[in-house]
């Protein structure tokens, strides 16, 4: 290397170009859960992200994460979404619909248009009837997604959602748990970015550690 490239590189490190590419710090930009929780994707590396579709921070972070998932997402990673409530009854409509969607199918197809709708277009989904017009304007039958949004299913899956929330502790959104052994969030981390660069270095650390126990 010649000299003006080694002092071109040094300015380069000095001015901070190389900061996107430090290790994520322990207590600063995820803390680890003690103790882990178990998972149930075998081999798989879990991360769940907590949210509600009435939260303007998750609805900022749901087109990187889901543009990460579709498209950087490492193979052996799997996305699970659990909607929380805090106790509130409006979230708790917001997290049925989830759950419905999900029952039928939908979810993945509709999670970003549930954001749109709220954020931009102010639809009050705050009961089942505003959440089944809203999803027979979707092209969604009705009937079908009341019988969903009422099911024995969903109200099941909704008090394991606040299981896990109370289980890890959550008492903000977005939170992303990795493998149930790592906590992080945007807020953490200072930013959407830097909380999907922090969750694909814990994917690569569990996924190593998983390797050297088998």
């Amino acid at each position: 290397m010649n000299l003006f490239r080694r002092h071109t590189l040094a300015a380069l490190i000095a001015c901070g170009i190389g900061s996107a590419f430090a290790a994520a710090t322990p207590g600063k930009d995820y803390t680890a859960i003690d103790p882990p929780q178990p998972t149930d994707v075998g081999n798989k590396v879990e991360v769940i992200e907590f949210f509600s579709y009435a939260c303007p921070h998750c609805n900022h972070l749901e087109p990187a994460l889901e543009a990460w998932s579709a498209r950087k997402m490492p193979a052996n990673a799997v996305l699970h979404r659990i909607p929380v409530t805090f106790g509130r009854t409006e979230w708790v409509a917001l997290a049925k619909l989830h759950f419905a969607l999900e029952a039928l199918g939908k979810s993945d197809e509709l999670t970003g248009k549930v954001f749109h709708a709220m954020h931009e277009e102010h639809v009050m989904l705050t009961s089942a009837d505003t959440c089944a017009d809203w999803a027979a304007k979707q092209g969604i039958d009705r009937a079908k997604f009341l019988d969903a949004f009422n099911s024995f299913g969903v109200q099941t899956k909704l008090q394991r959602a606040n299981m896990k929330a109370s289980t890890y502790a959550i008492d903000g959104v977005p939170t992303l748990i990795v493998d149930g052994r790592y906590k992080t969030s945007p807020a953490m981390t200072g930013g959407n970015e830097g909380v999907l660069a922090v969750v694909d270095e814990l994917i690569q650390s569990s996924t190593k550690d998983k390797a050297a126990h088998k």
